[in-house]
């Protein structure tokens, strides 16, 4: 196992090498002056910006920038802005906000829907099925744009109107696990939606498998037969969906952020990409990256708790 983890992590250097050289590339590829974007209309001396630009490498090739940047990351240091600030205290600043959203929707998404596809596949060709499936089908096509703001006016709003107490707080995260509520919901609702399609395939293609079959004509229990043995199988490909999710959701949690005014690293990130903040694009993707190299080794791992004849040697 040990050895196992060992070369997954060697095998995660190329994948970090690649992710971190391809945003760079495309932010170095923008047009526009980074230095003259971050002064703005003001006049600078040329000498200063020269000193600017020397110092950060923005006359290098592009090949020598980023050389400098990957050997700071593998050092500890993601670089600093063009403002002298480093990159690691702004996203220390924010990444908490943004990993708790993104938990909190991965914990909403496990738990709902694995109990919904848990609930249709039991009950597979019947109206609750059906009733399931089209409420699954309506959660993806809706944008979540739609889906965050019709919730902030009705459970937001109209709500605190007629209770007169703010059970779902609709901006900000100063009512603590409460201020997550709402946006993580809106950032796992279509994760949501195709999970609950995905558990209610595997549990039922589960069900009719023969080892499954010949349970039931021995006599076990029903509730033992799906719950100890067809479940915990049909949890395989749950499990590796969940992992993947995990990094999908921290990263496109830039719209639920701007919707919900959460101060994480989604707004960060938009707010970098449009000043030419080259550093801190780079830092929080090389993050990411990270996060998502992290979910897919646990994953891995799990394989060998939910099925125990894998073995990694």
């Amino acid at each position: 196992m040990g050895r196992y983890i060992i070369r997954r992590l060697l095998q995660a250097i190329p994948v970090l090498l690649g992710a971190t050289l391809l945003i760079y590339a495309v932010v170095f590829a923008l047009p526009g002056d980074p230095i003259a974007s971050m002064y703005g209309e003001k006049r600078m001396d040329p000498d200063i910006i020269r000193i600017v630009r020397e110092q950060y490498h923005l006359n290098d090739p592009f090949i020598v920038q980023y050389w400098h940047y990957i050997s700071g990351v593998f050092q500890g240091d993601l670089g600093t802005t063009f403002a002298k600030v480093p990159v690691s205290e702004i996203i220390a600043g924010k990444f908490q906000v943004t990993l708790n959203l993104g938990l909190t929707a991965l914990l909403m998404e496990a738990v709902i829907g694995v109990g919904l596809g848990f609930y249709a596949a039991l009950r597979r060709g019947r109206a609750q099925d059906t009733m399931v499936l089209a409420a699954t089908l309506l959660l993806i096509s809706i944008p979540t744009l739609v889906t965050g703001f019709v919730l902030q006016l009705l459970l937001g709003v109209r709500l605190r109107q007629g209770t007169g107490i703010e059970i779902f707080p609709i901006s900000g995260v100063s009512d603590g696990w409460r201020s997550y509520l709402l946006p993580a919901f809106v950032l796992a609702g279509t994760s949501i939606a195709y999970l609950t399609r995905l558990t209610r395939t595997s549990l039922a293609e589960t069900l009719r498998a023969d080892y499954i079959r010949t349970a039931v004509a021995k006599g076990m229990p029903r509730r033992r037969v799906v719950g100890r043995h067809a479940l915990r199988n049909a949890l395989i490909p749950l499990v590796t969906y969940l992992g993947a999710d995990l990094g999908t959701l921290m990263g496109g949690a830039v719209i639920t952020e701007t919707i919900f005014n959460l101060p994480g690293i989604g707004q960060e990130l938009f707010r970098s990409v449009y000043e030419r903040q080259q550093p801190v694009v780079v830092g929080i993707v090389t993050l990411l990256v990270l996060v998502y190299i992290l979910a897919n080794l646990i994953v891995d791992l799990l394989y060998a708790v939910l099925d125990p004849r894998i073995r990694y040697e």
